[in-house]
């Protein structure tokens, strides 16, 4: 096998793309500052156990493990920085009031998620811990929803839900395991008639109720008018509707032409969040770019079992997506020996925040001098900025590099 070839789905990153990735990254994470959010930089690898407590359990199959050579433990690499974020809360900063972390990374998979998917992803996330309230709902909403405001990207479509829902309808059932998971994959399907057998010995109400769950997505306004009507018979469930009207309004008052809809059998990560989940749907995407949602129970198995909240993209994704900028243009300069003019200029114009690429001896016609569009030149005895003809080969910089 030749020395070049990369494991399957793993991929290098080339300068076109990687600046892409940077600027978005930045733009993430101020947009997480501007929202007060503290960024945080967890290990790329962890002892197993860490990286499967509570929240994590899902996750063993797609970690990549080793043996540590320095301890002999099992070690794995991420496939979620969600774990460690919690670990971080509840043992290192071990705050009383309010914690609002973001992080961004890279994150590996054993397996792609979907065909086609990378296995190396670079994760962004934010997270909320300390407030058991729905106003930490909204607010890592409004983030998540923020952070999609990138250029070229459409108004993102808000799919919203809450495992409570289901998890009343099921309250008092007595159901193997199993049955109940072929419950939650009927409904992630809207598959009536698994959902039909798999609820064959369920009480006549409850069959009734997640049977309903299937017809319960779409428009905020009809959907909550008939999962008012068909799930009177527990209050439980109409308690979790009106805090997911509550949120729904909260919303719509901030943006009335917010795409919002509702799906009420939603149940993936059913066994990882507590409340409120939303995924964010933009044109371009085959899945939802943004997943996240209430998780109180993430940080329990490190003895502080706080509120908590948040959401996670991978950041490649959200570059297929949105618009590149332009490439910042660079200043080419001479290599002059022993010319001290030249390297005070050439010092003063990068403190400045200007590009300069300097020519090497031999390298005249090197691809370097491609993106620059001005150049030094020596005149009337000082080293001055001047104009310089573009080669028409920059411009495909972009093309060749996607091309490869």
């Amino acid at each position: 096998m030749s020395a070049w070839v990369l494991p399957d789905h793993i991929a290098d990153v080339l300068p076109c793309e990687a600046r892409h990735l940077e600027g978005l990254r930045r733009s993430l994470l101020d947009v997480a500052a501007s929202f007060g959010y503290e960024l945080i930089v967890p290990p790329l690898m962890e002892y197993l156990e860490s990286l499967l407590t509570g929240s994590g359990q899902a996750l063993d199959l797609q970690i990549v493990k080793s043996v540590d050579q320095l301890s002999g433990r099992t070690v794995g690499i991420r496939a979620d920085s969600t774990p460690q974020v919690a670990r971080i809360d509840a043992h290192l900063l071990n705050r009383t009031g309010v914690a609002r972390l973001c992080y961004c990374g890279p994150v590996l998979h054993a397996r792609p998620e979907r065909p086609g998917a990378s296995r190396e992803l670079l994760q962004f996330g934010a997270e909320i811990y300390g407030h058991a309230g729905p106003e930490a709902d909204l607010e890592i909403v409004q983030l998540a929803l923020a952070c999609t405001r990138q250029p070229g990207i459409a108004a993102p479509v808000l799919v919203l839900g809450d495992v409570r829902i289901v998890r009343s309808l099921l309250a008092g059932v007595m159901a193997s395991m199993d049955t109940l998971a072929a419950v939650h994959t009927a409904l992630a399907a809207k598959d009536a008639s698994a959902l039909q057998v798999a609820t064959a010995d369920f009480p006549q109400a409850q069959r009734e109720g997640l049977a309903a769950l299937l017809d319960l997505y779409g428009e905020p306004g009809p959907v909550m008018a008939q999962a008012r009507q068909r799930l009177a018979s527990f209050p439980a469930a109409l308690k979790v509707l009106d805090g997911l009207q509550w949120l729904t309004q909260q919303l719509q008052a901030e943006d009335q032409a917010l795409p919002l809809s509702y799906d009420l059998a939603d149940v993936r990560g059913y066994g990882y969040y507590s409340g409120v989940r939303f995924s964010l749907y933009v044109p371009g995407c085959n899945d939802a770019l943004v997943r996240g949602g209430r998780y109180d129970e993430a940080g329990a198995v490190f003895g502080r079992n706080r509120p908590a909240a948040g959401f996670s993209l991978d950041v490649k994704q959200l570059a297929r997506v949105a618009s590149q900028g332009p490439q910042a243009m660079a200043i080419r300069a001479p290599w002059v020996e022993g010319d001290a003019a030249l390297r005070n200029a050439i010092a003063r114009l990068r403190s400045q925040g200007e590009v300069v690429l300097q020519t090497l001896p031999g390298s005249e016609a090197a691809d370097d001098a491609q993106r620059c569009d001005r150049e030094l030149r020596l005149s009337n005895g000082q080293w001055q900025v001047h104009q310089a003809a573009l080669q028409p080969a920059a411009a495909q910089e972009g093309l060749l590099e996607t091309s490869r």
